[in-house]
């Protein structure tokens, strides 16, 4: 499944989770874990928890994760976004339901690891979507020096964001994007300009997230519009030279993401 998939957020609904979980784990928060709540759910109904010993709702997943409880309070936090073929820091108990949800959280906390993984129903019509959200929580193996030794820092993700983008503009320059549908065109051109996460993610947030998580945005954006068909490519050569470019950007804008999402814990680098 895709994770932005008829989601409001350009976000997938795992790094808002990571995310907002962090901040509402800050002390001080207030009632982060409201608008934590509010922000992951956006224009979904509400969302629905289970493995926390019977059903429950997303505010009081983050009450259990960000509470005072020590041993049950999050210790560090990540999302991840894996693919077919690309699951390695996935815990191996949630590999299989992660990579079809392509996506899913990992909590640390003194009381054990832990992992959340969203199942999204679609109803109502084109016009007028609804979306059903369980987030299946459960135990699993430690996760974090994984996580850390396949995924890397948020540093070596923003260099990685930085070849992305110059393989981006030299394959999409290489196969003529003026000659693509004029809609993916005008969309692409759009996404020149950085797009703004502020309702999106939670007040004071690390500048450099935020930077990271909008080039990763924009990147995975133009993926998406890519592929929709051949472009202006003229022979199964340039196509297969345009998705092979295309699928490592694509790679580095998920490995971004997920690394702009990690709350890290004791004696980890941030």
């Amino acid at each position: 499944m895709d994770p932005y998939a008829d989601n409001a957020s350009p976000l997938p609904r795992s790094v808002m989770l990571a995310l907002w979980l962090g901040a509402s784990s800050r002390p001080g928060a207030g009632d982060a874990v409201t608008r934590a709540a509010a922000a992951v759910q956006g224009d979904d109904e509400p969302h629905v928890v289970d493995g926390l010993g019977g059903a429950a709702n997303l505010a009081t997943l983050l009450e259990t994760w960000s509470g005072d409880a020590s041993a049950r309070r999050a210790t560090a936090v990540a999302a991840l976004l894996p693919a077919p073929g690309d699951s390695a820091a996935v815990p191996v108990g949630v590999a299989h339901d992660a990579v079809d949800a392509g996506e899913c959280v990992l909590v640390e906390t003194p009381g054990g690891s832990f992992a959340a993984v969203p199942h999204v129903d679609r109803f109502g019509s084109d016009l007028e979507p609804g979306h059903l959200v369980r987030w299946h929580v459960q135990p699993v193996e430690p996760w974090r020096l994984r996580l850390l030794g396949t995924l890397g820092t948020l540093e070596e993700a923003e260099r990685g964001l930085r070849r992305a983008l110059a393989t981006a503009v030299e394959a999409l320059d290489a196969l003529d994007v003026s000659r693509w549908r004029e809609d993916a065109a005008a969309e692409i051109a759009r996404l020149r300009e950085p797009v703004d996460l502020t309702p999106f993610v939670p007040r004071g947030l690390d500048p450099r997230r935020v930077r990271a998580l909008s080039q990763a945005v924009r990147l995975g954006a133009i993926v998406r519009l890519a592929t929709v068909d051949d472009g202006a490519a003229v022979n199964v050569f340039q196509t297969d030279q345009r998705d092979a470019a295309l699928r490592s950007v694509e790679v580095a804008a998920r490995h971004a993401m997920a690394a702009a999402s990690v709350v890290p814990g004791p004696g980890d680098r941030d």
